[in-house]
């Protein structure tokens, strides 16, 4: 018997679904070799959706999405709709009702891929950040007192549990053993400054930390993480944070392993159904013009595919965007000017697994 998949399918918006397809044909072409089945199953929420019927997320699609052991995500975004509905009717309310806790960043310099860092190596560039995914500012919570006056207030309020700040530490604190890296963990917050919620990670990392002797902790402040992680990325193994600093500091990561075209991500629920994702957003502009690298989307299927316990088509994935990258005939990880378009990209790793 080989084990079954079924994983609910999100092409979504703009060049979504081009990136989204070839991650498809890179992920079933592993599990083909490593004798294991996929079940797509495919959604059509996103703009076009939208627009069209004013639907955005039925609450009876994520109860479908609970049944699932995953979610593969393209992109959303459309260039008519205002910005925030989506991105807070979509992919927010999937983090909060699946509970998927953990937004996961490995950052990795690939072969032949270029970084704005001089004298950086791939082997300097190497690390996972972990960012808390449902609480933090991302909450919702505050609003308007006398809006549209010249009196107007606007408060938003930072939501940190105990619970929710410890069970993040502790993944974190399990991920950097798991890794064996250099077994250390870095705190990032602003702890001079935000003296309760930081003071509350703070306290929480520390607790956490007398259970794992093996592995340094460390703290750093996040403008100080901001300037470190780009004139010292060599120093960082894993990173924990909290939900808004953790949506800066992994864009930043993003540019230093070369950009949007390779970073991918996980929305993480390890007991139960997680996302994954290309950071690059569905760039309209390019819709239909087949120029858009899909690596990211294809290294999001590798951490998919990792999170439901297939490592070694995860590893073949993995191996396979490298042997691409130093192969010489992608040529830029940006969009039109890769030197192949993007359905060729996935058919040169496709071909190397």
């Amino acid at each position: 018997m080989f084990n079954s998949y079924k994983i609910a399918l999100i092409p979504g918006d703009g060049t979504g679904p081009e990136v989204i397809k070839e991650g498809v044909k890179v992920v079933e072409t592993a599990a083909k070799k490593n004798n294991f089945r996929i079940d797509f199953i495919n959604y059509d929420l996103g703009g076009k959706r939208y627009l069209k019927t004013g639907e955005i997320l039925p609450d009876s699609v994520i109860e479908e999405f609970k049944k699932f052991s995953a979610i593969y995500l393209g992109a959303i975004g459309h260039p008519e709709v205002k910005p925030g509905i989506l991105e807070k009717g979509i992919l927010l309310r999937l983090r909060f009702e699946l509970d998927q806790y953990i937004n996961l960043r490995p950052v990795k310099l690939y072969p032949n891929v270029e970084t704005p860092l001089k004298d950086k190596e791939a082997e300097d560039i190497d690390m996972i950040i972990v960012r808390e995914n449902t609480e933090g500012l991302y909450t919702g919570s505050g609003g308007f007192l006398k809006k549209d006056t010249l009196q107007e207030v606007a408060i938003q309020e930072s939501i940190n549990t105990r619970f929710g700040v410890e069970r993040c530490i502790r993944y974190a604190f399990e991920l950097t053993k798991k890794r064996g890296k250099n077994n250390k963990l870095t705190l990032c917050g602003k702890t001079n400054v935000l003296t309760y919620a930081s003071d509350l990670w703070q306290r929480t990392f520390n607790i956490v930390a007398k259970e794992y002797t093996k592995i340094k902790g460390d703290y750093v402040n996040v403008d100080a993480a901001c300037m470190w992680i780009v004139k010292n990325p060599e120093w960082f193994d894993v990173i924990v944070t909290d939900n808004l600093f953790g949506d800066i500091i992994t864009d930043l990561a993003a540019i230093i392993q070369g950009g949007m075209g390779v970073a991918a991500g996980g929305n993480i629920n390890p007991e139960g159904v997680s996302m994954f994702e290309p950071m690059g957003g569905s760039a309209p502009k390019y819709t239909g013009l087949n120029v858009i690298n899909p690596i990211a989307a294809i290294s999001a299927g590798t951490m998919m595919l990792e999170t439901i316990g297939e490592l070694k088509a995860a590893k073949d994935i993995d191996n396979a965007v490298i042997k691409a990258l130093k192969s010489g005939k992608i040529k830029s990880m940006s969009a039109g000017k890769t030197g192949l378009s993007t359905t060729k990209i996935g058919d040169l790793i496709a071909s190397y697994i």
